[in-house]
Formats: structure tokens, C-alpha cells, sequence
């Protein structure tokens, strides 16, 4: 076809150009003639007809045949300088193009690249293009399908959104935060919170998948769409979720799904409505996590315990649709009876046992063992130990029972008597510290109280722990025994001889000892005599006899002026050595001098003593 019009062109172009009266008479006689034939069909005629010519006024044609022609014209021949999408029709195809006609002077070409997404594409088909350039270097009209699918899949996408239609599109790939769709030839974003009314966790089920969806948002600025699949799905859901709100009731039971799992309950889709079950309505039994009891996406019954007002917060229940445990609880256990269960809590007062499903008893911690020095229940048991106890008290109205671990053994405290009696002598271990003194535990439900004045006969101590250690063996004698009280009064020191008793005659009043000043304090010093005895040297016993006094480490001679056993007290005098040789020499002077009434005492006899004293003195600093 395009040969054919660029062959009448070219047949018009090479035509002579002729006078007005030959124009004139030629249209005559071509009126003429047409007059005669029948009239012509517009096709035939639009396709015979030579615009050139008439342009060039070789040939006049009436205004209706003219005005026909127009008409013929743009109905059938698309205008190649308009930039809009047009239909065309697959005329020829190339290994590499398209050859497509539009009902313009001449065909265009596309890339096949463009219609890979259709590799079925053959002769006949129609496609939509857009116009791409008019003519390029060679003179051919060049056309484009993707540009003109673009343009389509616009106007489709923003029509859907306008009027909120419904949309196919396909699920190319996962990306960050959600998913690819195609949509109308689109790339458009679905958030993952919009795919579904429930949490998604595996993304790639949808891969690969065509779906229906609802364009909710165009950036027209950045040519983004955003497209929801969860908002279909609500639609529906609020529809049913109106009708079953409407038919909610107090203790109606219901299907439900477990839609979500947290630490402290479980969601459940109702359809279209939430409920929660909390942790506490799931079992009769205490559970650490609700996982325990149920699976996502586990279809389960449910009972309706409560909701407010607006009926949009639901409480739900599990285990209420079960009888309670302590209403099955067999009629044949009784006070007194061995019960076996497993540690499910562990409190500061006790331990609470499961005995069966969803029924406890408490230990507490005073029944779990016979020593009256209360520890911890977690020093005896752990959550998850197996244990078997005694049943002490049971009320079934309040669901309440009480449970004892040491009545399956004896009470140690029977037989005290002969086993620990006074002033005997045993091993025990150091279990505790307190202030005042140590507990030390004899044996499994036997502890005695060392005060802390019992521990050693010597040492000063301010708090136990200078003394021993917890798990120390240590040994003891029993002091005091009150076994209606059930208490034992131990001490230390008492295993061992009382040292002071010797000290008692080694450091007696007026004893001289040889020793170096330990340590300054405020009011004087110290000066250990050996590993028991410590003495005080006040500060005005500290003076030698040049007046100066004695330092830290300085070795010296003292006098012990105090020895008190009870308190464990010696306070010894340095200066009382030498003050004490002053009060001799006076004394004598002073026998002397009753002794010789008739010849008293003169100035000169008494300058001779005190000079024979001041010479011992300073022989004796020479010395030093």
C-alpha cells in the first residue's frame, strides 16, 4: 500500500504543469464524465483522489465533493503531528521489528524489544502506540508501544483510584518493607502491612501470584502507586464484623483463630472481630508463656467473659469451658495423706506445688524443714523439682490446700535431750552471720546460736565474719538447751582453756615486761605482749625520764598497774618505772630523819642524795 501511494506522488510530481484554460477544460470534461458514471465509492475515492494536484490547482473539485472528502479523511487517516495513543494493526513482522499501520500515509516501525512481555504477537494483531517522531532521516514514521502502554496504564491507574475500582495486578518480587506488583504494565508498592488484616510471616507465598487490589495512593510528582490488598479484605470485614458485634453475649461461645501470641495473652480473629484470652484464661495450670497452650493459626473454642461498652474491647476465656480442677479433685485425698507434684512457683514464704492439674499447695517455708532458723524456700527446692509432701490443712470451698515436707521425716527436737546435752561437745557448720553471732547447724534440723562473746577468750571481735566463714566446721559446746523453745545456746571458746586464767598470775599487778609500742591511739598507745594480751599504755605513762615520750616501735620496760580478767583489760605504765626509784629515795630520806631525832636532816644532806640520784640518771642515759 505504501508503494502505491509513493507511486502516484511521483506520477503527480512528474506531471507538466498546464495552462488555466487546459485546467478548465479538463475539469469540465472530468465533471463531465463523472456526471455519467455512477457515483464513486468514498474509499475508491479517497485512494484515487490526488491531493497534490489539487493543491497546485490542476484539479477543481466541487465544495461537496471536497467537503466529503475531509470528512473521509479524518475519519479514516490519522494526523501524525497529534502526540496521542492510537490503535494499529500488525502488518509484516521482521526478526528484529514490527511493521504496524495506522491509516497514515505510511506504516510505522517498532522495536520487537517492546513486545516482550507478549511473545505470541503476530500479523493482525491490534496494539496501542503512540507516535513517536513523524519522520526520521530515512522519511519513516517511527512509533512506540511501550510509551503509548505507559500512557494507557496511567489514565487506567488513576481511573481505578478516582472511582476505587478493583485491580489485577501481578506479584513480581519481595522487596524492603513489602512487595512488587504489576499492575496495567505499572510497578506499584505493597506495603507489607497491606496485604493482609493479619501479621504476615512469610512474604514469599505471595511471589509469583495474581491478585486483586485497591490503588490507594499516586505520587503523580515521583510516579509512584501504592496499592492495598488488606483494604478489600477489611470491606468485607466490617461488614461481618457489624453482625457478629450485634449478636455478642456474656458466655456465648465462639470459633476463633489464634491470630497473634504475646507474653501476656493471645489474639483471636472471631472474623473480623479481636478478642483477647489472657495468659490467666488459658489454663487452669500456670504457664510461663501462653505458647504453651496454643499455636498460630490454631482454631480453637472460646467463651466470651466480658466486653465494654462499644463491644471493641473483648475479653475471652479458654479454660473456662473446662471444669474447674479442684471440683474434679478425687474425694479420697484427705489431711494427713503423702501427695506427690512439681514446683511451679517459688515465693520468699513458701513454694506452691501442682498435686494435679490446676490444683496447688503451698509449702511453706517453715514446713520444710524442722530448724527453727528460717532460710529461703529456694535453698531447698527449685521451680520444676518433683517432690512429695504431706497434706496439713484442705479446704475445698476456697480451694485452698497447705502442704509439709519435713513431717516425712522425724523432729530431731524429740530426742535433744540425749543426743546434744549440756556441756557436750560437738562439729557443726556455720550456716549464717548475724551481728550479735553465728548460727552453726549440728545436723539437719538442729541450729545453735554462738553469741559473738563465745567465740574466742581473747580476741576482741566486732563482727563474725572476722572470725570464721559460711561452711566453716567449727567446733562447739552446748551452753543452754531450751527444748520447749527449741532453741540451743552454743559458744567456741569454751572447747578450748581459758588463757586468762594463767595470765592472771604472769601479768599480776606491779609485773615488769619488756615490749616495742604497737600503735599510737588518741589517748595513748598499745603494746601486744604476745598473741593474747594486749595492753594500754594511757598517754601520761608514756614519758620517759627526759621528759620525752615513747614512738611507735620503740622498745621499753612496763609496768602493769591494771589486770582485769573479766573484761579482758591490762593497761600497763612506762613512767611508773622510774617514778617509782623518785618514791624509794624519798621514802628513805623520810626513815632517816624520824630515825635521828637529834641529828636532823641538813640542806647539805639532802643536796648529797638528790646529786647521787642525778648521778645514777646520767649514768644511766650514758649507757643507752
Amino acid at each position: 500500500m505504501a508503494e502505491d501511494k509513493t507511486a502516484k506522488v511521483e506520477e503527480t510530481t512528474e506531471a507538466t504543469p498546464k495552462t488555466a484554460e487546459a485546467v478548465q477544460d479538463t475539469t469540465e470534461t472530468v465533471v463531465e464524465k463523472k456526471e455519467q458514471v455512477p457515483a464513486q465509492d468514498p474509499k475508491e475515492f479517497l485512494e484515487s483522489f490526488n491531493w497534490e494536484k489539487y493543491e497546485q490547482g490542476i484539479e477543481k473539485v466541487e465544495d461537496a465533493k471536497l467537503e466529503e472528502f475531509e470528512k473521509l479523511v479524518s475519519e479514516n487517516f490519522v494526523d501524525t503531528a497529534d502526540e496521542e495513543v492510537v490503535k494499529g494493526t500488525v502488518v509484516y513482522l521482521t526478526d528484529r521489528e514490527a511493521i504496524i499501520d495506522i491509516n497514515a500515509k505510511s506504516e510505522g516501525v517498532i522495536s520487537l524489544n517492546e513486545f516482550r512481555y507478549n511473545p505470541e504477537l503476530k500479523v493482525g494483531d491490534t496494539v496501542d502506540v503512540l507516535i513517536d517522531i513523524r519522520e526520521d532521516k530515512s522519511g519513516q514514521l517511527v512509533l512506540s508501544h511501550r510509551k503509548a502502554r505507559t500512557i494507557m496504564a496511567w489514565e487506567r491507574v488513576n481511573k481505578a483510584h478516582d472511582n476505587e475500582e478493583v485491580v489485577s495486578g501481578f506479584v513480581k518480587c519481595r522487596t524492603k518493607g513489602g512487595m512488587i506488583v504489576d499492575v496495567f504494565g505499572i510497578e506499584a508498592f505493597l506495603p507489607g502491612s497491606q496485604i493482609d488484616v493479619k501479621p504476615i510471616r512469610d512474604y514469599d507465598q505471595y511471589v509469583n501470584k495474581t491478585m486483586e487490589f485497591k490503588v490507594v495512593k499516586i505520587n503523580h510528582e515521583f510516579k509512584n502507586v501504592v496499592v492495598s490488598h488488606k483494604a478489600l479484605i477489611e470491606a468485607d470485614i466490617e461488614e461481618q464484623k457489624k453482625e457478629i458485634i450485634s449478636q455478642l453475649e456474656k458466655g456465648q461461645v465462639l470459633e476463633g483463630v489464634v491470630k497473634n501470641v504475646t507474653s501476656y495473652g493471645v489474639f483471636i480473629d472471631l472474623g473480623g472481630v479481636d478478642g483477647l484470652i489472657h495468659i490467666t484464661d488459658l489454663s487452669w495450670s500456670r504457664i510461663n508463656h501462653p505458647n504453651e497452650v496454643v499455636d498460630l493459626d490454631q482454631k480453637l473454642n472460646v467463651v466470651i467473659l466480658d466486653f465494654d461498652e462499644n463491644k471493641s474491647r473483648i475479653q475471652l476465656g479458654l479454660k473456662q469451658l473446662e471444669k474447674h480442677p479442684w471440683e474434679a479433685l478425687s474425694d479420697e485425698i484427705k489431711i494427713g495423706d503423702k501427695v506427690k507434684g512439681k514446683v511451679v512457683v517459688i515465693a520468699d514464704y513458701g513454694a506452691f506445688i501442682e498435686v494435679v492439674e490446676g490444683v496447688e499447695g503451698l509449702v511453706h517455708v517453715s514446713e520444710m524443714s524442722w530448724s527453727t532458723h528460717l532460710r529461703s524456700a529456694q535453698d531447698f527446692v527449685k521451680v520444676g523439682d518433683e517432690i512429695e509432701a504431706v497434706v496439713l490443712t484442705l479446704d475445698r470451698e476456697d480451694r485452698k490446700m497447705s502442704l509439709g515436707v519435713k513431717q516425712l521425716t522425724p523432729d530431731p527436737w524429740t530426742d535433744i535431750t540425749t543426743k546434744y546435752p549440756v556441756a557436750s561437745r560437738h562439729e557443726g557448720i556455720v550456716r549464717n552471720f548475724t551481728n550479735f553471732g553465728v548460727f552453726v547447724e549440728l545436723e539437719e534440723g538442729i541450729d545453735g546460736l554462738i553469741y559473738i562473746s563465745d567465740l574466742s577468750w581473747t580476741k576482741k571481735i566486732k563482727h563474725p565474719s572476722e572470725f570464721v566463714t559460711v561452711g566453716d566446721k567449727i567446733e562447739v559446746e552446748v551452753l543452754e538447751l531450751d527444748v520447749d523453745g527449741r532453741k540451743l545456746s552454743l559458744g567456741h571458746k569454751q572447747t578450748t582453756e581459758n588463757p586468762w586464767d594463767k595470765y592472771e598470775a604472769e601479768f599480776a599487778l606491779g609485773t615488769i615486761h619488756k615490749g616495742a609500742i604497737t600503735e599510737i591511739v588518741d589517748k595513748g598507745a598499745t603494746i601486744d605482749f604476745n598473741d593474747d594480751i594486749t595492753a594500754f599504755i594511757p598517754q601520761r605513762h608514756l614519758e620517759k625520764e627526759d621528759g620525752k615520750k615513747l614512738g611507735k616501735g620503740e622498745e621499753a620496760e612496763f609496768k602493769i598497774i591494771e589486770f582485769n580478767k573479766d573484761f579482758k583489760r591490762v593497761v600497763a605504765s612506762h613512767t611508773a618505772i622510774f617514778r617509782a626509784e623518785e618514791e624509794r629515795i624519798v621514802r628513805t630520806a623520810k626513815r632517816k630523819s624520824k630515825a635521828n631525832d637529834e641529828a636532823k636532816p641538813t640542806l647539805g644532806d639532802a643536796n648529797e642524795a638528790l646529786q647521787a640520784l642525778k648521778d645514777k640518771m646520767e649514768a644511766g642515759a650514758k649507757k643507752k
